[in-house]
């Protein structure tokens, strides 16, 4: 959505809406005002579809292995061009920024190390995948400060915990002094016996490393086509990420990240997670928590959420049910629409069409009988397609023409239609497909 030119045109989205330079500014002037630091992120090796940088054509034979479009290739100097491109044309749109996140996680796990370059690259006995990574790394950090000495680079740590601290301490590395790490884990488990975490920020100091970060998630982060936020799951982690907090010296933490992966989800090609509006309650309870400090999450805690988002019962160890009202915060109709649509239609239809209790459906108009048009007077009498039209689907469909209305007021079209399409069409799709075929049969044998 960022609005690149020249040679990095291609980036921009085609199928969804994309800022202009005049909006990234009035962007960053209303975070100014409402006392917001933007820190922009631009990945700069591993999750390099998130951008569909390889994806395209000008781009894909800078691909790591030429198959996946994941992983850039470290050993190609027009790689390190493309990135320090993309950083600068970002870095010019974000005026007297202070930090920039160059990405950088996850990128052993996606092929690095498996391309023909970096097969005969790693045959020389002394080279290994984390010198590899940690040079891409320095490469790009060491042209992202010769160009904006005053910003100073942030990456996520995945690839250096596994790192042995005389390699991220060697000569060759050098890394501590170029960038800040942020350590992320979004699990509620988080560092369950308090040391674990605490021992990796131990080894990052030892290795140079004087500030650092950490990232936890308050939605996002739980599955990968989850709809409903589960608030107690992320409240834990950053409870979690408290404790850790209090157990380091306290100048070395910049700061928390509360991620929030929505735009390119797990990653660009999967589905969906949940919507932002879905995840408000969860951000203002791990907000309110993180702002207590030690004292955690407490009833006064959720009392303050509940007068911020006007919610009549904040619940935290299960999701919110359907109520008339969940919130008076901007987007609280769509929660209260995908509450509906998660608790009541996909349980309704189910119920309907599967379960024993209505078994006229399984037993006497089953795939075979609605293919043949055949249906059984009892199941005319049990099961009227004009009732269930007149209820049942039209219920559903009044809330789906409400959720959609709503959705389109916050969202671009493309990511209503995604949304509809995964989550509301397929239960109303199917029964639909039984009412007209009930339809067809009756009409058969009149």
């Amino acid at each position: 959505m960022f609005p690149y030119e020249g040679e990095l045109k291609p980036l921009r989205a085609k199928h969804a809406y994309r800022y202009s330079a005049s909006e990234i500014k009035e962007i960053l002037n209303l975070a100014k005002l409402h006392e917001l630091e933007v820190i922009p992120l631009v990945q700069t090796f591993g999750h390099m579809e998130v951008q569909f940088v390889l994806k395209h054509q000008e781009f894909s034979h800078l691909r790591e292995v030429e198959m996946f479009p994941n992983a850039l290739n470290p050993h190609k100097e027009e790689s390190l061009r493309l990135v320090s491109a993309m950083i600068d044309q970002v870095v010019t749109l974000h005026d007297g920024v202070r930090w920039f996140h160059l990405g950088s996680d996850e990128v052993q796990v996606y092929y690095l190390g498996e391309g023909e370059e970096s097969k005969q690259w790693l045959q020389k006995e002394e080279n290994s995948t984390e010198k590899l990574c940690l040079s891409h790394m320095k490469a790009v950090a060491n042209c992202m400060v010769s160009s904006h000495p005053a910003v100073k680079p942030i990456v996520w740590d995945d690839m250096l915990r596994g790192v042995s601290e005389e390699t991220l301490t060697g000569i060759e590395s050098g890394v501590a002094q170029l960038m800040e790490p942020m350590i992320w884990d979004y699990a509620p488990d988080l560092d369950e016996d308090g040391k674990g975490s605490v021992l990796l920020i131990e080894k990052y100091r030892k290795c140079g490393f004087l500030k650092l970060w950490f990232a936890s998630a308050f939605k996002g982060a739980s599955g990968v086509n989850q709809s409903l936020t589960p608030i107690g799951h992320h409240l834990k982690n950053h409870l979690q990420w408290l404790k850790v907090a209090n157990s380091i010296p306290a100048d070395m933490l910049q700061g928390i990240a509360l991620t929030g992966w929505q735009r390119y989800r797990y990653d660009h090609f999967s589905v969906l997670c949940e919507l932002l509006p879905v995840g408000i309650p969860s951000l203002a309870v791990s907000l309110q928590a993180l702002q207590n400090g030690t004292g955690g999450y407490s009833e006064k805690v959720k009392e303050n959420v509940e007068k911020q988002l006007g919610l009549s019962n904040l619940e935290i160890d299960t999701f919110m049910r359907y109520s008339e009202s969940l919130g008076t915060f901007p987007g609280s109709d769509i929660l209260k629409f995908v509450t509906q649509i998660c608790f009541y239609l996909k349980p309704s239809v189910d119920e309907l069409l599967e379960r024993n209790r209505y078994r006229y459906i399984t037993g006497w108009f089953s795939p075979f009988h609605r293919k043949r048009k055949l249906v059984h007077p009892i199941m005319v009498h049990h099961f009227q397609p004009d009732a269930l039209r007149y209820s049942l689907l039209a219920k559903w469909n009044a809330v789906m023409q409400e959720l959609q209305a709503a959705l389109e007021r916050v969202f671009y079209m493309c990511t209503v239609e995604e949304w509809m399409e995964e989550n509301v069409h397929p239960s109303l799709h199917k029964l639909q497909e039984v009412v007209d075929d009930l339809d067809k049969a009756i009409q058969a044998q009149s």
